[in-house]
């Protein structure tokens, strides 16, 4: 069997991308103590989890992911508990991961599946077909051809990792792994990990962009990309809708980063106690802060907060409303 390339064209969409995020690499670069920070990791690692799984039809809320995470009880179902959990291990493996190791990618699949798949770790023994909801967008290789196409895709990176831009070379390989579909399940996953798992080691700062909630929230369009291509024979399509999620993206994290810097010691102790989208009342504010005085609590932690777009009111045209509530952005 001739070896499976990768097949696409640069095109002066990509090429503007390209040149757009590395200028904004550079200035979250120049504030990377700040996107560095603890709380701040932690926090877009949970995004990144949370969007990818919701991606695959898991039903927990990023609430309910960060309570998973912090080791409290949550209802739900058990299989789908247990993918957050393996999903927080595999992405804690980020920095040990060789992009190119055919072993490393089913290491960290084994680890992504632990639990919830029989075929853990291993390569697909079965035909399979990749769906968006229950339409198939395409039927995958036959199984006896996936370790040969995953080694070519793997060896085609190694040989070119320093011709092609780590952007456009990190899109080739994710839509060439979905095509492959080299796991009876946990592929889409894998595929997200390790499209980061590639940028993370041109410039360190991607291990903490929550790619995945840009995606997630445009994935129709990223099926339908990939569809595209399957259609055109290459991957033009979905290489440049990937670029155009991290460039959006990167507005975000360079959002965050500006307001970060401008956060008060009082304020970030604030949000620390605030989980997203969750509603509180100025009492429950005070209590997780251990504050008795309402006039402290709106003087140096709410009202510098919500000026910053941290933290917003449920009822903003009546901000002494009884009903007043207060919501982590």
């Amino acid at each position: 069997m001739d070896k499976h390339l990768p097949s696409y064209s640069i095109t002066e969409k990509m090429l503007r991308l390209v040149s757009e995020i590395s200028e904004k690499v550079g200035k979250i670069s120049g504030h990377n103590e700040r996107i560095s920070e603890v709380h701040l990791r932690r926090n877009n690692r949970i995004r990144s989890i949370h969007a990818s799984l919701k991606i695959e039809a898991n039903s927990l809320s990023l609430s309910d992911v960060r309570d998973v995470l912090n080791g409290h009880l949550v209802m739900g179902n058990r299989k789908e508990i247990q993918e957050v959990k393996n999903a927080y291990a595999a992405y804690d493996m980020i920095p040990e991961i060789d992009p190119f190791s055919i072993d490393d990618l089913k290491k960290l699949h084994g680890i992504m599946t632990y639990g919830t798949v029989d075929e853990s770790g291993e390569f697909r023994k079965g035909n399979e077909g990749v769906f968006s909801g229950d339409r198939c967008i395409f039927i995958a290789p036959p199984p006896e051809l996936v370790p040969r196409l995953v080694e070519d895709l793997l060896e085609w990176m190694n040989q070119n990792s320093e011709i092609v831009h780590p952007l456009i070379m990190s899109a080739v390989f994710h839509y060439e792994f979905v095509f492959i579909h080299p796991f009876s399940d946990g592929n889409g996953r894998m595929a997200r990990l390790w499209h980061t798992v590639i940028l993370s080691r041109w410039k360190k700062e991607f291990e903490y962009i929550p790619l995945e909630s840009q995606i997630e929230k445009y994935q129709q369009e990223y099926y339908g990309s990939i569809e595209k291509c399957h259609v055109n024979g290459n991957s033009n399509v979905f290489i440049e809708f990937m670029l155009e999620m991290i460039n959006q993206i990167f507005d975000d994290v360079i959002e965050q980063s500006v307001n970060n810097a401008s956060v008060s010691q009082y304020v970030k102790k604030m949000i620390s106690h605030m989980e997203y989208g969750v509603p509180y009342t100025a009492n429950e504010i005070m209590e997780k802060l251990g504050l008795k005085s309402k006039e402290t609590l709106r003087k140096n932690y709410l009202d510098p907060a919500i000026g910053l777009g941290i933290v917003e009111m449920t009822i903003p045209e009546k901000p002494n409303s009884r009903n007043q509530r207060y919501v982590k952005k």
